[in-house]
């Protein structure tokens, strides 16, 4: 049997959740509180296998609450339940030590199997979190020193502009833009004009 802990501020969607897992066989809600305080202490008291965590709660908020109960040792593990799918809302959860993440837009299966993945130690994730994962994990090469030049050449690669079009917006020959091109790859470590353009939109160039 799962033991869960549901901690939100709204009383109609700790409700709402209480009754969804009542009527799930392997799950037990063993308490329902309203803020992450509230969240610390049940967790620490009763000894839930699985915590869905709101972010935005009163006194302290759920990412507050999940570095508390990983410091405090609590072998519970968080999976956050919110309305936001911000990038950094979605980090500072699971830097926190929250094992999943999930939004309150999700159908009531993905919520139910996200606790069971949870309680097995596997990370549910809803698939805007798990993209902001991925592009965190991605290795983007560090900021290397172009010319001013090759940073143009650049940000019109990044824009999708061929060597033809390049040539003429900078008023360069062809020639002059594959040399540049030639120098931003070996520079940045890619090998075409596809990958380039990628890196740039990590590298926030032209932004």
């Amino acid at each position: 049997m799962i033991r869960l802990l549901i901690a939100d501020d709204h009383p109609l969607v700790r409700s709402a959740l209480t009754q969804l897992f009542d009527a799930v066989d392997d799950v037990t809600v063993v308490a329902s509180v309203a803020d992450g305080e509230q969240a610390v202490a049940a967790a620490l008291d009763t000894g839930p296998d699985v915590v869905l965590m709101d972010l935005e709660m009163p006194t302290l908020d759920g990412i507050e609450a999940t570095r508390a109960l990983r410091q405090r040792d609590s072998q519970a593990r968080v999976v956050i339940l919110t309305t936001f799918s911000d990038r950094e809302r979605i980090l500072g959860a699971i830097d926190a030590g929250a094992l999943g993440y999930l939004l309150k837009d999700a159908e009531h299966d993905e919520i139910i199997r996200g606790v069971r993945a949870a309680a097995i130690g596997d990370a549910p994730l809803a698939p805007r979190a798990a993209r902001e994962m991925l592009a965190r994990l991605a290795p983007v090469p560090s900021r290397v020193p172009l010319s001013a030049r090759e940073l143009e050449v650049l940000k019109l690669v990044a824009k999708g502009l061929p060597n033809k079009l390049i040539a003429r917006e900078l008023e360069i020959s062809e020639k002059t833009v594959k040399a540049h091109l030639t120098s931003v790859f070996s520079q940045i470590g890619v090998t075409d004009r596809t990958q380039a353009a990628l890196w740039a939109q990590r590298e926030r160039i032209g932004d």
